[in-house]
């Protein structure tokens, strides 16, 4: 008995979850039609063609914002105000009756943003807390603030569709801005070849107008012989001049002492030879033997030859 009521139940719920309707873009305009006061919350989920997306998913609860409080969020761009929108896309199904039954606590909702890929810190998430028999939601980021208190439930199709009301829309942490991929990286250049001799060689040398000095020409062949030339002092020609005799020098005090001192010796040398002389004569006349007198010749003609 007990096996025929499982399997009885198993197969209603099968058979409830194959023709359960899914959610459609016509479906989400159907019901958002029941309330013009929401009229621009429908208009921009037609805008960012968010309709066609989440017809995707079978489950889907809408968190909706009526025309006086979702001013804030309609001047975005195009891109982010879809990104936005999609945080408002929670992918399970909430209704009056499930979020009553909830506990005092905090559980975390994953969003349509979340399946882009493109989530940081949490911001796919919404945080959803109970707190003294009221409900809130906020960003998933740390910090973020709960200020989006649920309202009402305006359109339920169980474990299918619902939209609920909330009193503010909830914008998180990074999707005010674009959120667009990254940039290809930069193609690294190829480093510049170095200058070769010949270039450099080549290369114009600076005006003068530039303040540099510009280098000094090659000599040539030519410059070469010019510059040899102009190196070699010129000799100019000498003026003869007419040899003039050099009058004699003036003999100094010491050549006449050295004169005087020589005539002096040559006179009193004179004296004494004349002397010798004469006393060489006497002796001859006073000796009496020839050898004598001949002895005194020879010494006579010895002196005469001194």
């Amino acid at each position: 008995m007990n096996l025929n009521v499982s399997s009885f139940s198993l197969l209603s719920l099968t058979l409830l979850l194959l023709f359960s309707p899914t959610v459609t873009a016509d479906n989400i305009t159907h019901a958002f039609e029941k309330y013009s006061n929401f009229s621009t919350m429908s208009d921009l989920f037609t805008k960012t063609k968010l309709t066609t997306l989440i017809s995707k998913y079978q489950t889907i609860t809408l968190l909706a914002v009526n025309n006086n409080n979702i001013s804030s969020i309609t001047n975005k761009s195009a891109i982010e105000l879809k990104n936005i929108l999609m945080t408002h896309v929670i992918l399970d199904y909430y209704d009056e009756l499930k979020l009553k039954g909830m506990k005092e606590k905090s559980i975390m909702l994953t969003t349509l943003y979340q399946t882009t890929g493109l989530g940081e810190e949490m911001n796919g998430f919404l945080n959803c807390t109970k707190s003294k028999g009221r409900v809130y939601f906020g960003s998933g980021v740390k910090g973020s603030p709960l200020n989006a208190e649920y309202v009402t439930t305006l359109y339920h199709n169980p474990f299918n569709l619902s939209i609920i009301q909330i009193s503010m829309p909830i914008v998180a942490p990074g999707l005010s801005l674009a959120v667009l991929p990254p940039p290809p990286p930069p193609v690294p250049l190829a480093p510049a070849p170095a200058p070769s001799t010949m270039n450099a060689a080549m290369a114009p040398s600076p005006s003068p107008m530039s303040g540099a000095t510009p280098p000094a020409p090659a000599p040539g062949p030519g410059d070469e012989d010019n510059a040899s030339d102009s190196n070699v002092p010129k000799l100019t020609p000498e003026t003869e001049t007419p040899e003039v005799d050099s009058p004699a020098p003036t003999p100094s005090a010491d050549n006449e002492k050295i004169e005087a001192a020589d005539k002096a010796g040559k006179t009193s040398s004179a004296c004494k030879t004349r002397f010798s002389f004469e006393v060489v004569v006497l002796l001859m006349k006073n000796m009496p033997g020839h050898n004598e007198k001949r002895f005194c010749i020879c010494l006579l003609q010895t002196m005469r030859d001194d």
